[in-house]
C-alpha cells in the first residue's frame, strides 16, 4: 500500500510540475489567452494561410475532403440547372432532334458525375459538352479556374505542413537534467544537446532565459521576469559545429542569477530555465528553433555528465547515447561564494555535507560505444 501511495503522490507532483511549466520538455508553450476581443480573432482569418498551416492534420484532411466534395456537388447542381433550363432531363421528354447542352446529363447523379469528371480532368468521353449553350461554356471555364485554385491551395497546405521546420526540431534533443560542477577553474551550469541526424544545423546559436517572479523595490511584482542566460562551448557561443553531441555551459559568476544559490537552497527556488537553439537545416535551408526547459528539481548540483564520445582503433568517432543524460558525482563547491572565496574548504559529499576528503572518481570504466 505504501508503494502504491508513493507512486500516486509522485504522479500528482509530476502532473502539477508539468502544468506549472511555461515550456514543456519537448518545447510546447503552456499558456492560454483570455478575454481576446472578437476583432482580434478575425486577424486569424486575414492571415488564413498561416492559420491553415497550423491546423492539425485531421482538420487539414477534413477541409481537403470537404472542399473538393462540396465544389463537385455545387457545380453539379449548376450543371443540373443548365440541363433543366434547356429541357435535357429525362422527365422533360426531349424531342428526337433536341440539341443538348451536355450529352448524357439527364438527372442529378449524371450532372454530379459530369462535374467531378470536369474538375478532375478525367474525361471518360460519355458525357460531353456541346457548343449549343453559351452558359454551359461559361460554366465549364469557371469550374476549371476554381478547381485549379482549390488544387493549388490544398496541395500547398499539405506540402507546407510536411516540410514545416518544427518536424526537423524533433531530431534535436536535450539532456533530461542539467548539472552544476567545476569546469576549467569556473563553476558552471551545463546541459547536453545532440543532433540525431548526420546533416548539420547551419549557423546554430544557443541561449537561455531564466523565468521567475521578481518583486522590485517599489513593491511591484513581475510574474514573468526574464533574465538572459549565456551558454557557450569551448570554441565560443556562435556558429556551433553541431556534428556530434555538445556540452553547453553557463559560467556562474557574480553576474549570473545562479550566483546567490547554493546546493541546499537550489531545489527550494522557484524559476524555470528555458533553453533555445536556433539554426538552419542544411537539407531544406529552413530556419527552426528547438526549446526545452529545466526547473530547479531537474538541476543536479555536484554532478557531471558521463563521457559519451570515444575513438575506435580504426580512427572513427563513436557516440554512446545510452549515457547521454547519465551523470556522476564530482567534487564541487557547496555554493558559488565558497567556490570563489573559500578555496580548500568548499567540497561536499553527495548528501550536501561539507567534506574536504571527497574526491571525484575519474577512473570510471568506459561503457560500450555505439557507432555514430
Amino acid at each position: 500500500m505504501f508503494g502504491i501511495r508513493k507512486r500516486i503522490q509522485d504522479h500528482l507532483v509530476e502532473r502539477r510540475i508539468r502544468r506549472t511549466r511555461l515550456v514543456t520538455k519537448y518545447g510546447r508553450c503552456n499558456i492560454e489567452f483570455g478575454n481576446v476581443k472578437y476583432g482580434n480573432r478575425f486577424a486569424f482569418l486575414v492571415d488564413f494561410w498561416t492559420t491553415f498551416v497550423e491546423f492539425r492534420w485531421r482538420f487539414v484532411l477534413f477541409f481537403f475532403t470537404v472542399s473538393f466534395t462540396l465544389s463537385w456537388f455545387i457545380f453539379g447542381l449548376l450543371w443540373f440547372w443548365i440541363a433543366r433550363s434547356n429541357g435535357d432531363l429525362t422527365w422533360q421528354n426531349p424531342s428526337k432532334g433536341h440539341k443538348y447542352c451536355v450529352e448524357n446529363v439527364y438527372d442529378l447523379i449524371t450532372a454530379f458525375l459530369f462535374s467531378l469528371e470536369t474538375q478532375t480532368s478525367i474525361g471518360y468521353g460519355i458525357r460531353v459538352i456541346t457548343p449549343h449553350c453559351s452558359g454551359a461554356v461559361t460554366l465549364i471555364i469557371t469550374q476549371f479556374l476554381i478547381g485549379s485554385i482549390i488544387n493549388c491551395f490544398m496541395c500547398g497546405i499539405i506540402l507546407a505542413k510536411i516540410s514545416i521546420p518544427k518536424k526537423r526540431a524533433k531530431t534535436i534533443t536535450f539532456s533530461q537534467t542539467a548539472v552544476i560542477c567545476p569546469k576549467k577553474d569556473f563553476l558552471c551550469l551545463m546541459i547536453r544537446v545532440a543532433n540525431l541526424r548526420k546533416t548539420l544545423m547551419i549557423g546554430s546559436q544557443i541561449y537561455g532565459k531564466l523565468l521567475r517572479t521578481t518583486i522590485i523595490p517599489n513593491g511591484e511584482t513581475i510574474i514573468m521576469d526574464q533574465v538572459n542566460i549565456e551558454f557557450m562551448v569551448d570554441a565560443g557561443k556562435d556558429n556551433l559545429f553541431f556534428v556530434c553531441p555538445l556540452t553547453l555551459y553557463h559560467v556562474i559568476d557574480k553576474a549570473s542569477p545562479f550566483f546567490e544559490m547554493a546546493m541546499d537552497t537550489l531545489h527550494k527556488q522557484e524559476f524555470e530555465l528555458v533553453v533555445f537553439l536556433d539554426g538552419t537545416a542544411e537539407t531544406t535551408s529552413s530556419a527552426c528553433q528547438v526549446r526545452t526547459s529545466f526547473i530547479p528539481q531537474e538541476i543536479m548540483w555536484g554532478y557531471n555528465f558521463l563521457p559519451i564520445i570515444s575513438r575506435s582503433k580504426e580512427g572513427k568517432y563513436r557516440v554512446n547515447f545510452s549515457n547521454f543524460s547519465k551523470v556522476m558525482p564530482v567534487s564541487t563547491a557547496h555554493c558559488s561564494y565558497c567556490f570563489h572565496n573559500m578555496k580548500g574548504h568548499h567540497l561536499h559529499s553527495i548528501n550536501g555535507i561539507d567534506n574536504g576528503v571527497f574526491e571525484a572518481n575519474d577512473n570510471l570504466e568506459q561503457p560500450n560505444m555505439t557507432k555514430l
